[in-house]
């Protein structure tokens, strides 16, 4: 049988138009960008072009984006750089269900005296803008809670959200690393002060991001060394991944309002074939304010080790539990949402791409028929 990967929210492969983009810089390009020479100079304007299409995506200034290594890298630039700005004993407030990137740096923060705020989420995995408004203090340092969720893939109000905390003068963050390249995320619209890119999300390679960093918010680097950009990240540019970055960026702009839709149909088709073979199939997450491309499916009676095994190893896709032996740990995202034990220990994610076709979901459907049922 022919390979399916549905587990693009791990990992999207790069597209030919951006490794298009990026292969002069891997061969005749090679110039370090901060040199005065041609080579040099040349390989400095692609930076600068790549800075203004993740721009042009975001809807800000060109001199507001870094290129980081990734969504991990932003997330401690703007955590632990505002810690280090503000001093000990400040508060800082997140959410339950953030990705370890988020969550392991302001554990690592709350161990080193700051004290961190982790709010609880309904059933859906939104948080409660109440809830948020009763935890801020005259300490609050940041806020930050991701723009939608990588496991259900529920998409939070972040604008309603950074709304309320810009009304007391705290900064806030959004993890937006599953959702640019997906649906529209323009700052302007969400009001937040930083925003969190992960290339290799939306067709870009492996290992470079961006951080959006409104204008007057300022952060401490977290590396010293030369003044690369900006000042706020020392080290020679990934240059040709950066260009990547950038391609992408502008190849995602004009599929933002045709791939949602069809991946949402799509997704659709899947979970409505699971339940017309008579599986017993649940959706975690939000049903409407969610990812387009994001499935989380809880099969009843089944858990995730058993579905997995059903898939077999051609089929590529997430289980929303991890399977160690005979012990199925539910993920701390469903866990805080309150989805059963049962159901969620029987959690998959299924995650489609631009390649996802009806062909793909209809064999994975008639798969898990044929399998589960037996």
């Amino acid at each position: 049988m022919t390979r399916i990967y549905l587990d693009y929210n791990a990992s999207t492969p790069i597209a030919p138009k951006v490794l298009e983009a990026m292969m002069p810089y891997l061969t005749s390009k090679f110039g370090n960008p901060s040199s005065s020479h041609s080579f040099g100079v040349e390989c400095r304007a692609a930076i600068e072009q790549a800075r203004e299409q993740v721009a042009s995506l975001l809807g800000c200034a060109a001199s507001e984006i870094i290129f980081t290594s990734g969504a991990t890298e932003s997330n401690n630039m703007v955590i632990k750089g505002l810690a280090k700005a503000v001093g000990k004993g400040k508060h800082f407030i997140t959410s339950q269900i953030e990705h370890p990137a988020v969550l392991e740096p302001c554990r690592h923060i709350d161990r080193f005296g700051y004290r961190v705020t982790y709010l609880p989420v309904d059933r859906y995995g939104l948080v409660d803008p109440d809830a948020l408004s009763k935890a801020i203090t005259p300490e609050t340092s940041l806020v930050t809670i991701m723009h939608s969720n990588n496991e259900v893939g529920t998409i939070q109000d972040i604008t309603g959200l950074a709304k309320i905390a810009a009304a007391h003068g705290v900064p806030f963050h959004t993890d937006a690393a599953q959702s640019v390249g997906k649906i529209p995320c323009r700052v302007g619209d969400l009001g937040v002060d930083f925003l969190t890119v992960a290339g290799h999300k939306f067709y870009a390679p492996k290992g470079v991001g961006a951080l959006y960093i409104r204008r007057g918010r300022n952060l401490p680097p977290m590396l010293h060394g030369a003044g690369h950009e900006h000042g706020m990240r020392p080290g020679t540019e990934n240059l040709a991944s950066v260009v990547g970055l950038g391609a992408a960026c502008e190849l995602a702009m004009p599929l933002l309002e045709s791939e949602g839709p069809r991946q949402l149909k799509l997704g659709q088709r899947l979970f409505d074939g699971l339940k017309k073979a008579e599986l017993k199939v649940h959706l975690n997450g939000h049903p409407e304010k969610k990812l387009p491309n994001t499935w989380n499916i809880s099969f009843e009676g089944h858990d995730a080790a058993a579905v997995m095994e059903a898939l077999g190893k051609d089929i590529a896709v997430s289980p929303g539990a991890a399977c160690h032996g005979d012990t199925v740990n539910p993920s701390h995202v469903l866990v805080a949402m309150g989805v059963p034990t049962g159901l969620s220990r029987g959690a998959i994610r299924f995650s489609l791409g631009r390649e996802t076709s009806e062909a793909v979901i209809d064999t994975v459907v008639q798969t898990l028929r044929e399998k589960l049922r037996r």
